[in-house]
């Protein structure tokens, strides 16, 4: 039997658009020979849906396109596609109205097959519209078992995560059946090793329970998150015998062996060279889609001559191409002469279109309006931010005009701590880095570097970009380091309080200052109210500022919790302000 994977980019809400996805995977399928064709969680209607699920109209229409698509499947091929199924018991039950399903289509709606592990964690929060499935998913074709799993049901192998407390299994309820083979049709979010956690963990299961198992996951980027596809199988040894594209659409063929009762060796796409390599493909799918899904065709974005803006606009270039990128200068009396020129270099390198726009007369009148109320007192942030609040309010009106998207150009260790203006800098309908740390942020610049050629000249990213200090040169002489720890020990810091969920001690214990531990995070706890109004970001870590990151704003706990690790610190002999 050959199994088809459909690895889709399907738009969220558009019903005929993905189905018309769907069909045209099921037609080269067809011509291929497959029997069976896999499609992604919720393929029909696009994942993840959200709140849509709350309105019975858009339900309606995904059952009418559902019978619409089951007329149009080329017969002799049963498809597996992702949509909703109502929940008839749940005025009786209290459960929810609906299950997140895949249905069976052979000539006709054959089954439908229930999500039994709903998350609850990160950006998922599946309990809110989903009844969980209680039956262990299976069907008969051609007299082969296949057994049926819905993304989540493959990621609570007890053993494989070191614990005992789990009791529900769906990989091992299938085992236990005796199915021939194990499907699981996912829209799993892209981070970081992602693939890596996904492949080693799903071998494990394999080895374990001998079970092939195949692996169909959505692709493409939606709002913040991004999908990387990277769709793969493996036989009853665990061993890879396919894997598709990458942050691209694709269509694999696998092969089940009757005789052996495995699945046949067939095109494994290698994996990427780097985690630099690996995150800017995600960058450029996350933009693309991000814009072409929302209507945008061109991106408007400021160019400072630093390295951030300098990423995103080679993000932009290569998501949307040269002529659809237009960079925008804006200096003002303290910019040096050297970001002028540094930002003008990378627009020719990347070959997009550029304007400058010198704001000392804006500022001035700024200083003209607010001189009798700030009369009497020191120039400081006030008047730093108002330099930002200009340039965004001119990048904001070159968006409205021309009806361009706005790329904003923070990256996470600024969104942590607060570097950044609200109004200012972190306008912006995308932000296309505020996952992805400072010291990344100069990793990704010189791999790109390097793919680029060899020699100055080949350089996308100008070499004084990236080895000048970082200011926002907002006041004479002004370094990043001015206000902040060095990027090297302030990105550890914030990989340990974010990521790792360490203390202040345990940060301290692993070698950093106590001070500066204190500080950074008393000022991740103070910029949560920029955070919240931040533009959406596109997400590249398993915990990034976005719809995964649920923190109070007017919270003490900080301030509390600080005042437990003060004591733990000096009983321990070290200093802590």
């Amino acid at each position: 039997m050959k199994i088809a994977i459909a690895q889709i980019n399907p738009i969220i809400g558009d019903l005929p658009g993905n189905a018309a996805k769907i069909l045209s995977a099921a037609q080269q399928a067809a011509a291929a020979g497959a029997r069976l064709l896999l499609t992604p969680e919720l393929s029909l209607c696009g994942y993840p849906p959200r709140d849509l699920l709350l309105n019975p109209s858009f339900i309606e229409a995904m059952h009418i396109s559902l019978q619409q698509l089951v007329k149009d499947l080329p017969p002799n091929l049963a498809v597996l596609v992702g949509t909703v199924e109502e929940n008839l018991q749940a005025e009786n039950n209290g459960g929810k109205p609906l299950f997140n399903s895949m249905a069976l289509l052979d000539n006709g709606i054959k089954q439908f097959f229930h999500k039994r592990l709903l998350p609850t964690y990160d950006v998922f929060d599946e309990r809110r519209y989903f009844e969980a499935g209680l039956q262990a998913n299976y069907f008969t074709l051609d007299n082969i078992d296949v057994g049926v799993t819905i993304c989540e049901d493959l990621w609570n192998d007890e053993e494989f995560w070191g614990k005992r407390s789990y009791t529900n299994n769906p990989i091992a309820d299938l085992a236990i059946l005796g199915v021939d083979f194990i499907v699981n049709l996912s829209a799993s979010p892209y981070s970081v090793n992602k693939q890596q956690l996904r492949e080693t963990m799903l071998r494990y299961s394999a080895v374990r329970f001998q079970q092939p198992i195949i692996y169909a996951n959505q692709v493409g980027g939606n709002d913040d998150l991004i999908f990387d596809g990277r769709s793969f199988a493996l036989n009853r040894q665990g061993e890879l015998v396919c894997r598709a594209c990458g942050f691209e659409t694709d269509l694999v063929i696998v092969e089940f062996d009757e005789v052996q009762r495995d699945l046949r060796q067939s095109t494994v796409v290698a994996e990427y060279e780097s985690e630099d390599e690996e995150i800017w493909q995600a960058l450029v799918l996350g933009v693309r889609d991000y814009a072409q899904k929302c209507r945008f065709s061109q991106v408007v974005l400021g160019l400072s001559g630093g390295i951030d803006s300098s990423l995103v606009a080679a993000i932009a270039t290569a998501a949307l191409g040269k002529d659809n990128v237009f960079g925008v200068l804006m200096p003002s009396p303290y910019s040096s002469e050297h970001s002028i020129t540094d930002a003008l270099a990378l627009g020719e390198s990347l070959g997009i279109k550029t304007t400058t726009l010198s704001i000392g007369e804006l500022m001035q009148g700024y200083d003209n309006t607010l001189a009798d109320l700030f009369a009497g007192t020191q120039f400081g942030l006030a008047e730093e931010n108002i330099q930002s609040r200009i340039r965004g309010n001119l990048l904001m009106a070159i968006a409205n005009k021309f009806g361009y998207l706005l790329l904003s150009t923070g990256n996470k260790s600024e969104m942590a701590v607060g570097y950044c203006t609200l109004y200012g800098d972190m306008n912006g309908g995308l932000a296309v880095i505020a996952d992805v740390p400072k010291t990344r942020v100069y990793s990704i610049c010189h791999w790109l570097n390097q793919r680029g050629g060899e020699g100055e000249h080949n350089q996308i990213i100008p070499e004084n970009v990236l080895t000048k200090a970082p200011s926002a040169e907002l006041k004479p002489g002004q370094v990043d380091q001015d206000s902040l720890p060095p990027y090297e020990i302030l990105d550890d810091i914030l990989q340990r309080l974010i990521h790792n969920h360490q203390s202040a001690a345990q940060i301290v214990d692993a070698g950093h200052d106590a001070q500066i531990v204190d500080r950074v995070i008393q000022m991740v706890a103070r910029a949560e109210f920029k955070r919240r109004q931040a533009p959406p970001g596109l997400k590249i870590t398993d915990r990034a500022f976005g719809t995964g990151w649920r923190m109070p704003i007017a919270s003490n706990w900080f301030s509390v919790k600080n005042a437990y690790q003060s004591q733990y610190l000096c009983q321990n002999k070290q200093s802590f302000p």
